[in-house]
């Protein structure tokens, strides 16, 4: 029996690495597009981590080159394509929003065109981001919520959203997209706050460093992890019908309760440590995130698994021992 296949964008980030290793586990032909780079080793660091590099089909694949993703739709006939990629750090959109915007927004419709000329019976599911949300218009948001972005960013990912609903109402393509609220793990990028918050925690404990910089600490996200995550989105591709969900836990957590649980992890208090730093506030700041994820539990059968005191554990252990090693 042939196996299925899958195509992963971004497939050597935290989403990525993470999908990779559950469709593995599934017994799928991962076909996994990165983009080009001499470092390979730095490239595929979160692959190797979780001991996967060595079975997944690495190809080299620009998201603004529609004529190499229209190849590798074509060679590898997948079964499911999975967009991650993306340019999907809210502060750098600031600093480079029209990369932002062509990596995040126009790199979105280039898979979907690839996916229309090449595979159009494939499932495609787009990685939609709860910052579509913004200045929350609803204190709660689900899949009726409207917009409100607050950055490049956002800006983009609306785009992609929208342009995946369209592809599916226009060609009839099986395109879902999961608005995923924040998820995390130790596999996260340190320019990402809770990252950043649990390797310095880990820096701090073992004498390396004597303060955290912080920005605004008041700001609330829904945190979950990033393993559940992708498993919605594996859910979300068997479905009949395709559609649209909102993939959060339904609790929210200020930056401030998150660092101090990171913290007392270790047994440290955290004002002895914590300098606010304004160079890190935002030029809009998204002030609260609190997702609604009523429909995929209803539809998928998803829920989340681990708890967010699980993950900031599981973070913080991982950059202890990252940096024992380094001692």
């Amino acid at each position: 029996m042939t196996k299925r296949c899958a195509v992963i964008t971004g497939v050597t980030g935290q989403d990525g690495a993470y999908l990779a290793q559950l469709l593995l586990e599934k017994d799928y032909r991962i076909v996994g597009v990165a983009r080009r780079s001499s470092h390979y080793g730095i490239a595929t660091h979160r692959l190797d981590w979780l001991g996967i590099a060595d079975r997944i089909e690495i190809v080299d694949g620009d998201l603004l080159d529609l004529g190499g993703l229209c190849r590798i739709v074509r060679e590898a006939r997948p079964d499911e394509v999975y967009n991650l990629a993306a340019q999907s750090f809210v502060k750098t959109s600031w600093d480079q929003p029209v990369l932002t915007a062509q990596a995040t927004g126009v790199g979105a419709l280039n898979v979907l065109e690839a996916v229309r000329l090449e595979a159009p019976e494939a499932h495609f599911y787009q990685a939609s981001s709860s910052e579509m949300f913004g200045l929350a218009q609803q204190p709660v948001q689900n899949e009726a919520t409207p917009f409100y972005p607050r950055s490049p960013y956002a800006v983009a990912k609306v785009f992609a959203h929208w342009t995946t609903v369209n592809y599916r109402e226009s060609f009839g393509l099986h395109a879902s997209s999961g608005i995923s609220f924040n998820h995390e793990s130790p596999l996260r990028g340190l320019e990402f706050v809770t990252r950043k918050i649990t390797d310095a925690v880990a820096r701090i404990k073992l004498g390396l460093a004597t303060e955290l910089r912080m920005g605004n600490l008041d700001a609330q996200r829904d945190w979950g992890h990033s393993r559940d995550y992708v498993h919605a989105m594996w859910l979300m591709m068997q479905q009949s019908t395709a559609d649209d969900y909102v993939v959060a836990t339904g609790r929210t957590t200020t930056v401030r309760e998150f660092l101090t649980a990171a913290f007392s992890h270790v047994d440290l208090n955290p004002d002895d440590y914590i300098r606010i730093d304004p160079a890190f506030l935002r030029p809009a700041e998204v002030e609260s995130l609190h997702g609604d994820a009523a429909k995929a539990r209803r539809v998928l059968g998803w829920s989340p698994s681990i708890s967010l005191e699980q993950m900031i554990g599981e973070m913080v252990e991982a950059d202890l021992a990252r940096h024992r090693d380094r001692i």
